[in-house]
């Protein structure tokens, strides 16, 4: 869609310099697998039905190329003008319910609460402006199997891990152990007294679940919902946020003083305001973010248990909710000039993968009917019946090559360690 390219997008020159191969059919046919007729009748389907919804998940997101794909897919929507309208968007289907609500609290180590960017010096000073801190972060911290190979390293001396079971989750779980083995001084906070990860613990905290908890989640279409607890807190049990302000005011941090969930949403909603421009106003200035909860500011504690399920931006308490269920109409994007930018990728070959010693690829996945490592739902035979036990999935022409049966069982070996699964074929 030239027309819409020219009018709400920069970067189109960049991108084709840097797609110069992958611009002919036949060698994207032949890197993907995907036949020529089959791959031509997809392009001109999605060239010629004007609204369309790209759904992708961790598949793409969580592997070593997902940036690079997730902008590969945003960049198909923007060249053909499929974005910014009802029935016409990428849209990422997060991994965790609250997965959005956990980046708007700066729940990651290369962001800034209320979706505030970490290399941006004007957001740095407004969230230590804010904040009244003497120090504010400028760079990324560790994503997470950097930072426990910091710790394996002795760079970090004490972690507390929240709701996770790493040892299990993360990637070459048996350095994670090394590490945690290592490791000064080991906190976790859970619901579970006993998982792979807690064995490792020199202080376990006892952890809210779901529902116990009180505060608020938000989903991918971007509504903040208000989540009540139906339950009572089971023995010493607390909230997360109260264990960190705990800790924050012993150690002579200032701005802890949190007595409730209100408080918490009151200073995030707080935040995501200070000094956030109008709308109208962001070509004449640096300020403006979409994310803007003004019109939920100083909320009592009998107006934040009635909050209704709403979506953001809130610039006003009385704002028509249907004003916001569509973001980048007629073009207006996040940036200062309103344009979206199409961002460079390059396909990685996945020849330089895989070797003669490991010449296959393995993806791992999720089962229909476990949750959070097992730790949570382990223990129910209903859940099990659905997949008793660990497999590998394989194709039959790969299986027929290195001599597998399907239902038999296979030794899977990695540079990392070694399993026996059993075979299904895919």
């Amino acid at each position: 869609d030239q027309a819409f390219v020219d009018a709400y997008t920069e970067g189109l020159q960049e991108v084709l310099a840097n797609s110069q191969q992958e611009t002919d059919i036949a060698y994207v046919a032949k890197r993907s697998g995907i036949s020529l007729d089959k791959l031509q009748q997809f392009f001109e389907k999605f060239a010629q039905t004007e609204k369309v919804i790209t759904l992708f998940s961790m598949g793409v997101n969580q592997s070593s190329q997902g940036v690079n794909k997730a902008n590969s897919i945003i960049n198909c929507h923007l060249l053909t003008g499929k974005i910014g309208k009802l029935g016409a968007a990428p849209f990422s289907m997060t991994g965790q319910p609250n997965a959005m609500g956990g980046r708007e609290v700066g729940g990651l180590a290369n962001m800034l609460a209320a979706h505030m960017d970490l290399d941006n010096p004007l957001h740095q000073k407004i969230v230590q402006t804010f904040w009244d801190s003497p120090f504010i972060a400028t760079q990324a911290g560790l994503k997470a199997v950097d930072l426990f190979r910091a710790v394996e390293a002795g760079k970090i001396k004490a972690i507390w891990i929240m709701a996770t079971n790493p040892v299990v989750s993360l990637p070459d779980a048996d350095q994670v152990k090394r590490a945690l083995e290592k490791c000064e001084l080991v906190v976790v906070s859970d619901i579970c007294a006993d998982t792979d990860t807690t064995a490792y613990a020199d202080v376990l905290l006892p952890a809210l679940g779901w529902g116990e908890k009180d505060g608020t989640v938000t989903n991918s279409e971007r509504r903040i919902s208000r989540q009540r607890a139906f339950l009572p807190a089971p023995g010493e049990a607390k909230a997360d946020w109260w264990s960190v302000s705990q800790v924050a005011k012993k150690l002579g941090f200032k701005g802890f003083d949190f007595n409730s969930a209100v408080d918490i949403f009151n200073e995030h909603a707080a935040l995501s305001a200070q000094d956030n421009a109008d709308i109208e106003a962001r070509e004449q200035t640096d300020t403006f973010r979409y994310f803007n909860l003004k019109g939920l500011m100083n909320l009592s504690t009998a107006e934040y248990d009635a909050l209704q399920p709403v979506q953001w931006p809130v610039w006003d308490k009385k704002q028509d909710a249907k004003a916001v269920q569509q973001l980048f109409g007629k073009g207006q994007f996040s940036h200062k000039n309103a344009k979206a930018k199409l961002i460079a990728t390059v396909a990685i070959n996945p020849v330089h993968a895989i070797s003669e010693d490991y010449p296959l690829i393995l993806n791992t996945g999720r089962i229909r009917d476990q949750w959070h490592t097992m730790t949570r739902t382990g223990l129910s035979p209903n859940l099990t019946s659905h997949r008793a036990e660990p497999f590998c999935e394989i194709h039959p022409s790969d299986a027929l090559k290195f001599g597998v049966r399907d239902q038999g069982l296979v030794e899977v070996r990695s540079k990392w360690g070694s399993c026996v699964l059993r075979v299904t074929f895919s």
